[in-house]
């Protein structure tokens, strides 16, 4: 049998799959289909400092390859999700990921300090509009990302992991700004930044006109950032972005994933977890693979 453990910026998992956060909730409701303690680890909606209500409706639809969401962040907020939902977390054999946003870096480090080490890793999204620039982007800028990773790292008292976004010119500059920061790992891709128009209406298909693109439409993308950020930085990365089979979780390791996130698989089969696992166990089998950390930075590029 194949060795499933792997190790991310020291946090062990049992395997390298990781709910990803935005499509798992808080892990009530999908654990009514399989227990979650099955999952490597478990990163939960994302959270800010205050509670969101989100955007108005409409604000996903599905497309061809994958599907568009401008949720907008809705959330309860990071003292409720510690008094509420953390207690149920706790009961069950999962890394637990707390994915933070905010509109300044200040918001980020507040939210660092509240968390402590209630979770095993915080994951920093620098995707969400930066509110002291012009609604760009932490993630889009080498200092601004910066910026964001060293305020959290001041605070942090577990590992930090920074999501970034493929909307960029270079990701592995990105990447490479943060781990200079003092980022422990990476997560990657955020979506995509897209549209869709209604031609009955001609009026675009999301209320906030344009949204993100995930699943296996963006796969492609996802794995040549994650080879690039890997092989630029050197750190521990968790790979996303349209896995929707062992073989793609195997294929993202190979880029240089140590884990694999699976996030809109969810919507059309609350089981993917538990297939995709199988799936990765089955192929590791066939192929030798004596231990599936083996796979990480495995590629033979040209």
């Amino acid at each position: 049998m194949t060795d499933m453990t792997v190790s991310l910026a020291g946090v062990r998992l049992k395997n390298p799959l990781v709910a990803a956060s935005g499509c798992f909730g808080f892990g009530r409701e999908y654990d009514e289909y399989f227990d979650i303690s099955i999952l490597g680890g478990l990163s939960v909606k994302g959270l800010t400092l205050r509670p969101r209500d989100g955007n108005p409706p409409p604000r996903a639809a599905e497309t061809p390859g994958g599907m568009l969401n401008s949720v907008g962040l809705q959330n309860p907020g990071v003292e409720a999700f510690l008094r509420d939902e953390l207690p149920f977390l706790k009961t069950k054999d999962v890394a637990v990921f707390a994915n933070i946003s905010g509109g300044s870096p200040e918001d980020y480090g507040e939210m660092a300090g509240l968390l402590g080490d209630a979770v095993d890793l915080l994951e920093v999204n620098i995707s969400c509009p930066n509110l002291n620039d012009r609604g760009e982007n932490f993630g889009s800028e080498p200092r601004a990302a910066a910026a964001v990773t060293e305020t959290v790292k001041k605070r942090a008292r577990v590992p930090v992991c920074v999501k970034l976004s493929p909307n960029v010119s270079d990701i592995a500059e990105i990447a490479l700004a943060c781990k200079n920061a003092g980022a422990d790992a990476l997560s990657l891709i955020n979506t995509l930044y897209g549209m869709r128009i209604d031609l009955e209406t001609r009026r675009p298909v999301l209320r906030t006109n344009a949204g993100g693109l995930s699943g296996p439409a963006v796969f492609p993308v996802a794995v040549r950032c994650v080879w690039q950020a890997a092989a630029k930085t050197g750190l521990p990365v968790v790979g996303m972005g349209g896995v929707s089979s062992g073989a793609d979780a195997a294929e993202m390791m190979v880029a240089g994933a140590s884990a694999v996130g699976i996030g809109t698989a969810l919507f059309g089969d609350p089981l993917a977890p538990v297939r995709i696992l199988r799936e990765l166990r089955d192929w590791c089998g066939k192929a030798g693979v004596d231990k599936v950390s083996e796979l990480t930075g495995s590629v033979k590029a040209y």
